[in-house]
């Protein structure tokens, strides 16, 4: 017992002396002005590597703690409020995923990694016929013409968009309450974006004000004219799929574009996103489950 309390006191003793690390194989002093200084001609520092998820849920970080973000695929760190990383990332790919034969792109934007085609996935029925939990994804095309699918993506009721997950329906809520991503018809390693998802985007990019203008398809090849501020700066391609309203019929294709969120806001309504031709703006309403809206995933 004597010995190896000894020994742990020279071993303190003599990393508080040096003060000064070297790891190096040339066997080269640390420079003055480094606590650590690594050296190599054919190796690198690998940080821990963890996704977004995890990366967020990393109790009181230290101010200046660095990861490597595996959902963005980028260093992070803590500046002592928040998790930043290089702006110059923003509109870059981070990945893409083939689902249903269709290979979908993505884009980072922040500190989220955002598909930039809405999602087509899913049998098409009629816009007369209500989606129901029959083990078979289903979609609606506008118009019951799947070339608008092709183009616009599928148009999906909140049910079947979560498929059901705790019992949920579009006229009772789930139970329990899921914790954490909610899959639903999105591909493996992605989910679909809660309202506190799509607020951390709005914020990002400046406000609801103004972050539609930057996540619209510029132009006026699926936009009706004028689309007002549409700038996509950050990548997102946002394209105006309209809606299958809780009547069964299909309105407004061209001039608005209505995305789910994952968040209930009553027992038969869900928050969602809506950007129109006419403004900037991104709304957040909420609206009947009933309804067919687009929807875009977001990277786990």
């Amino acid at each position: 017992m004597k010995k190896i309390s000894f020994l742990t006191g020279f071993l303190l003793f003599t990393c508080t002396l040096l003060a000064q690390v070297g790891i190096n194989t040339d066997n080269s002093t640390p420079d003055n002005s480094a606590m650590l200084d690594v050296k190599s001609t054919s190796k690198g520092i690998l940080p821990p590597r963890m996704t977004a998820t995890q990366m967020n849920g990393i109790t009181a970080p230290a101010a200046g703690l660095m990861v490597y973000n595996t959902t963005i695929h980028a260093i992070c760190w803590f500046n002592g409020d928040s998790w930043e990383t290089a702006s110059t990332l923003d509109g870059k790919n981070c990945g893409t995923v083939t689902y249903g034969g269709k290979t979908y792109n993505s884009v980072v934007i922040g500190m989220q990694c955002w598909m930039t085609e809405n999602l087509n996935i899913g049998i098409a029925i009629l816009g007369s016929q209500d989606q129901t939990n029959n083990a078979v994804i289903e979609k609606y095309c506008y118009d019951n013409n799947s070339a608008n699918c092709d183009v616009y993506g599928g148009l999906y009721q909140w049910a079947e968009m979560v498929q059901y997950l705790n019992g949920a329906t579009n006229t009772t809520s789930w139970n329990p309450l899921p914790t954490g991503n909610v899959q639903g018809i999105c591909p493996a390693g992605w989910h679909l974006p809660s309202d506190a998802e799509w607020t951390t985007l709005a914020t990002y990019l400046g406000g609801e004000s103004v972050a539609g203008g930057k996540m619209k398809e510029t132009g006026t090849t699926h936009w009706s004219s004028p689309n007002a501020g549409a700038t996509n700066r950050c990548g997102l391609t946002a394209l105006p799929g309209g809606l299958r309203d809780n009547d069964g019929n299909f309105y407004n294709l061209s001039a608005f574009a209505y995305i789910w969120s994952s968040s209930e806001s009553a027992t038969s309504d869900a928050w969602y996103r809506y950007l129109q031709c006419g403004g900037a703006s991104l709304g957040r309403p909420n609206y009947d489950k009933m309804s067919g809206f687009s929807v875009r995933c977001v990277r786990d």
